[in-house]
């Protein structure tokens, strides 16, 4: 059992305006993030070429990053006990383009692999480490930011995307768009890391001493972080078979063309942003519980107009409903989940965050296989009504948590 003594910059009027500072700060980690992964993404088909891969040797190479990137994970809980999430999140913030450039750089699969092997390690510490400090960020200013900061996580994949497109059509190499985004967000880092919160905002004071011992694995699975984590999963599951496969349903299922079928994920992630960009104004003014259930049924909704629709149409116009009720149920668990840590006799924020991240992010990685599997079965347009009745009963059930 650990002691998660912190030490919480007070809410007097001398400490509010670091705080508001390091509401954009945090902000910026979730933008740098969304921003270097949405590139990685959009240039994968150019890596595949470069180096020769079969779809069997490719898949093989995601492994990798997944791998490092969980046991990241469970580390970042005794880092941020021991030096606070600041420290962590100045240097990721900087180490993760860093190892984008790496990946464009890798002239061998070697490389590549050793690249992609540094880019999960980094992946993982910023993105417990960033949540973290974003709860710790609330704590300090007594009003919620966590939606506002995943609405930057979204507009930077959104900016990245758009940016990885322009690359590819100007016929950059992955070197040299890694290499330009790089320099750009490296100064945006160094930037926006002057501004974070001290380390002592969430430091275990005494961790290095024999009465502070390490967090273990096993500690801090209370039920509520457990169902809350198992909520987290089945709506990031249902996330990632959107991103996957709600082009193929549009397509296949409902007959659109490929440039209609592109639509779909467009609607959801717009909508997506633009809710979490007022969630938590509304969260302020409705509470998180009351908001996350009308969110919870609007999303439900939304799957529910994509799955009975005739046209596709109607299927994008369920996408973007979707994307609006699905926008701020991630952001509200993981605010959720840091404040149990942090107020826990076990864990600290960063480590209960460590445990929730690990389930959601093995469900965003399987989900879609798993819908896969399910549609070659019994029908895409099937799996996603199981999806639907899955989706609607885990957030009766956990989102009462909240």
């Amino acid at each position: 059992m650990v002691s998660s003594e912190v030490t919480t910059p007070p809410a007097g009027p001398g400490s509010m305006a670091p705080a508001r500072w390091a509401r954009w700060a945090a902000a910026a980690a979730f933008l740098i993030t969304g921003l270097v992964l949405s590139s990685y993404f959009v240039r994968v088909p150019s890596l595949k070429i470069k180096y020769g891969f079969t779809d069997g040797e490719l898949g093989l190479f995601f492994v990798l990053p997944v791998v490092t990137g969980l046991v990241a994970m469970q580390a970042t809980g005794n880092l941020v006990a021991r030096f606070g999430s600041a420290p962590i999140i100045r240097v990721t913030m900087l180490g993760l383009p860093l190892s984008l450039a790496a990946i464009g750089f890798a002239e061998t699969r070697w490389q590549f692999a050793l690249a992609l092997l540094v880019f999960g390690i980094v992946d993982g510490l910023i993105d417990v480490s960033m949540n973290a400090h974003a709860v710790t960020v609330e704590r300090a200013l007594r009003r919620p930011v966590m939606n506002s900061c995943h609405a930057a996580w979204s507009i930077g994949a959104m900016i990245g995307a758009a940016l990885g497109g322009l690359a590819v059509k100007a016929d950059l190499s992955p070197a040299r768009h890694f290499l330009l985004l790089c320099g750009a967000l490296v100064v945006l880092g160094l930037v926006a890391g002057r501004f974070l919160l001290p380390a002592a905002a969430d430091r275990t004071q005494g961790y290095a001493t024999a009465a502070k011992p390490k967090i273990r694995w096993h500690e801090g699975w209370t039920p509520r972080i457990v169902l809350l984590g198992v909520t987290g999963t089945v709506v990031l599951v249902a996330e990632g078979a959107v991103g996957n496969w709600g082009g193929i349903f549009l397509h296949d299922e409902l007959g659109s063309s490929l440039a209609t079928a592109s639509l779909g994920y467009l609607a959801f992630s717009v909508f997506q942003a633009g809710g979490r960009l007022v969630g938590d104004r509304l969260q302020q003014r409705i509470g998180a519980g009351r908001l996350v259930r009308w969110a919870g049924a609007i999303a439900v909704a939304g799957l529910a107009i994509v799955v009975l629709s005739p046209l596709p149409a109607v299927a994008i116009a369920g996408f973007a409903v979707l994307g609006v009720g699905m926008s701020v149920l991630v952001p509200l668990i993981f605010s959720a989940v840091g404040h149990s840590g942090a107020e826990s006799g076990d864990v600290n924020a960063a480590a209960a965050l460590a445990k929730v991240n690990t389930l959601t992010y093995s469900g965003m990685l399987l989900g879609p296989v798993l819908v896969g599997w399910s549609a070659s079965g019994v029908g895409l347009t099937l799996t996603l009504a199981g999806m639907l009745a899955l989706l609607a009963l885990t957030l009766v059930t956990g989102l009462r948590r909240i």
